[in-house]
């Protein structure tokens, strides 16, 4: 899908960051952005595939039973607003779900040159739990 989105494309192209994300593959993950994509994901600033590849492959070594669910927010041009939430648990059983928002802008190509991410995460137990595995 190539910008300029509609709303069709946006909501497709919101699915399949999901699925991918999902697959906790980074390097699928990462042919999505640009080879110089700039990353900010909470405090941590990222610039091109490696470094994307690098940090995805950590988190989803900590971030154990990860599972997200990404909804579009708004869409105009070459730009997607995404809401999402996704949950995981540490190597002690702690479960956590983490809350955000990301702005992402994408190139000619159709690929991520700019993914901005805010996020905010709290604790739960394992009964509250309701993004499905």
């Amino acid at each position: 899908m190539l910008p300029p989105f509609t709303e069709e494309t946006a909501r497709l192209k919101v699915q399949l960051a999901e699925d991918a994300w999902n697959s906790k593959d980074p390097a699928r993950v990462a042919l999505a952005y640009a080879e110089d994509s700039e990353w900010r994901n909470r405090d941590v600033f990222l610039d091109g595939r490696d470094e994307i590849v690098g940090f995805l492959t950590g988190k989803w070594e900590r971030e154990l039973g990860y599972r997200l669910l990404k909804e579009l927010w708004a869409y105009t041009g070459d730009r997607i607003a995404v809401r999402f939430e996704y949950e995981y648990h540490d190597t002690e059983g702690q479960w956590f779900r983490a809350y955000g928002n990301e702005n992402w802008e994408f190139d000619e190509r159709g690929l991520m040159r700019r993914r901005y991410a805010g996020i905010n995460e709290l604790p739960i137990t394992a009964d509250e739990r309701r993004v499905a595995v």
